[in-house]
Order: structure tokens, then sequence, then C-alpha cells
């Protein structure tokens, strides 16, 4: 951070940052609200380093799909299928119907993770014409 004016986006990761360590127990009640209070009042990305200086880097949190393993379409589609199936068993286990909307949603779910592999091309400009 410099001695550059500090934006209303820097004002306000800098009170989230305060917030999650009073949440960690880093800081108490009156010390939250004395530093919050200064973050609000900060003119300058420098007035706002002295209030974090002794706070730890916040930590990246992890995303659901990165937990997981999955995308959460995957998991429905997954859990869909299966109560599909065990429909078809309990009624009579003739034709196996649930094949059409196995390969409908799964063809839509594959393609709209990227296909084969494939990146979406960006449309190309049009030239201008002389």
């Amino acid at each position: 951070m410099s001695g550059l004016l500090a934006s209303d986006a820097e004002r306000d990761a800098a009170v989230e940052r305060l917030r999650v360590a009073a949440a960690e127990g880093r800081l108490d009640a009156s010390e939250l609200d004395a530093r919050v209070e200064a973050a609000l009042r900060a003119r300058t990305a420098s007035e706002l380093e002295p209030l974090l200086a002794d706070l730890p880097e916040p930590r990246a949190r992890r995303s659901s799909r990165r937990r997981t393993g999955r995308r959460p379409e995957v998991a429905v589609y997954m859990r869909v299928m299966v109560l599909l199936i065990v429909i078809w068993a309990l009624t009579g286990a003739g034709y196996f119907w649930p094949v059409w909307p196995m390969l409908g949603w799964g063809l839509g779910l594959w393609l709209s993770s990227g296909g084969c592999g494939r990146r979406r091309r960006r449309p190309r400009s049009a030239a201008p014409s002389i």
C-alpha cells in the first residue's frame, strides 16, 4: 500500500479483515471498534497499513468445487440418476428408460464444462470492409 488515496473497496476489505481477526479472537470488541472507525476514516492506503500490520495474512478460502472435487451440478445429476434407476428397478426393470435423461442431462453437463477439452472461441471482430 502507498500514499495513494484509498478506495471504498480497500476500506471495506480492511474492515472485513478486522472483523475476521476479531472473530478469530485476535482483537477484542473495543479494539475492533477503534480500528474499524479508523479504517473507515482513512483517506490513503498508507493509513490502512498500521491497522492491519499486526494481523496475519488472510487464508485463502476454498470453494465448494475444490472441497468436493466436483461441481455441485454433477452431484445433483448423480443423485437424480440414482433415484431414476431405483424407480426403474422398483417398477419392473423392463425397458431401461433412465438412459434418456442420463444422456440428455449428461450431455448438457459435459458441454457446459467445456466438452472434449475445447475452449470456447471468442467471436472474431469483423474486419472493416473497404
